[in-house]
């Protein structure tokens, strides 16, 4: 019995380490994979048990976090005990959310970056960006009692996780255990006062959207003015310095989005809508983890089609509402509003006298 039972989970590994198929398995191929192995064991800890290797202990995991599957189906394909999957589960987010320092990296706006750099629609108006910035629903699993602080948007109780990203979409800071009902102001400024806090160098910025308040270091878009990018086209130009700024802070901004998306398609664990299988404190654990492997693969293994699928998707969405304005610091604000203006104006000038050449 036990020779076949190893036979079995030999061939599960077999797939992952030497066929195609192993992708629908751990969601990377067989290289990828393996270079994560060795990471985990070598700088986050993981060791090889009696009877199961780290391959096959991260394997498990990959296979839990991209696939929302529950202990009895790792149990099957894996023919391993349902405290085995679980204790070998726990202990891979440990070791991943051990490589938070380095994959986590909070940019201190010594260069400009890359996507800004080098396209004249946003170089010079946005060389001190650093990021977006942005809040996303994930369903959580909480008591009855607990459940009316979690219920926001959603029909179904949430964690409301802030994150920033690069225009690369990797994540460089991610807070979670939000509930539903917080808003997306209310965490930032928990965001920036914590002893974790989310750091924003002296001087620059990061774009966020309508539901924060506008600082010098958070700049929103103008209010009541047109800003996602399907509202304009060829036939329908920006017709004023509040249109142009609101269209290219919408086609910066939307890196947070195309993160979210594209770490949602590579862990279904986040993006189901059915309750999941773990209570709040494990699944924060659970998205920091997927985070981090976010970033891994977006160095290693970026998936363009993933992405193509995400960008398709998120172009025909509505994202389009506005909450009432959250309150903040009257003269950060009015910091806020002066670099604002001067970015749109700026821009402004220079889309209308080449618009005449």
């Amino acid at each position: 019995m036990n020779s076949a039972r190893e036979r079995v989970r030999e061939e599960v590994m077999y797939r992952i380490a030497y066929t195609s198929s192993g992708r629908d398995i751990v969601r990377m191929g067989p290289e990828a994979f393996f270079r994560l192995c060795n990471m985990l064991e070598r700088d986050g800890g993981l060791k090889p048990t009696r009877f199961s290797s780290v391959e096959e202990q991260v394997a498990k995991a990959l296979y839990i976090l991209s696939h929302k599957t529950k202990n009895r189906v790792v149990k099957f394909w894996f023919r391993r005990s349902g405290e085995t999957v679980s204790r070998h589960f726990h202990n891979v987010l440990k070791a991943i959310i051990e490589l938070e320092d380095k994959f986590f990296l909070q940019p201190d706006g010594s260069s400009v970056p890359a996507e800004i750099d080098g396209n004249n629609k946003f170089y010079p108006y946005f060389k001190d960006c650093v990021g977006a910035i942005d809040g996303t629903h994930i369903r959580a699993k909480v008591r009855m009692v607990d459940a009316p602080r979690y219920r926001g948007r959603k029909d179904f109780p949430t964690q409301n996780v802030l994150a920033a990203c690069t225009f690369d979409l990797k994540f460089t800071y991610v807070l979670v255990g939000w509930e539903g009902t917080a808003s997306d102001s209310r965490i930032i400024k928990d965001a920036l006062s914590r002893e974790d806090c989310l750091k924003i160098p002296q001087g620059k910025y990061y774009l966020v959207d309508a539901g924060f308040m506008l600082t010098s270091g958070l700049i929103t878009p103008y209010r009541g003015v047109r800003y996602h990018l399907k509202e304009y086209s060829g036939r329908n130009p920006p017709q004023n310095y509040k249109e142009l700024f609101n269209l290219r802070h919408s086609s910066l901004r939307n890196a947070i989005e195309r993160a979210f998306g594209v770490l949602k398609k590579r862990f279904v664990i986040l993006s189901s809508a059915a309750e999941p299988n773990y209570g709040i404190k494990p699944q924060k654990f659970i998205i920091v983890a997927c985070c981090i492997l976010h970033n891994y693969l977006m160095t290693v293994e970026p998936g363009e089609e993933l992405i193509r699928q995400v960008d398709n998707e998120l172009a025909g969405e509505d994202h389009s509402y506005e909450d009432s304005a959250p309150r903040g610091d009257r003269s950060e604000a009015a910091r806020g509003e002066l670099i604002r203006d001067a970015i749109a104006q700026q821009m402004w000038t220079d889309y209308a006298n080449n618009a005449e050449n």
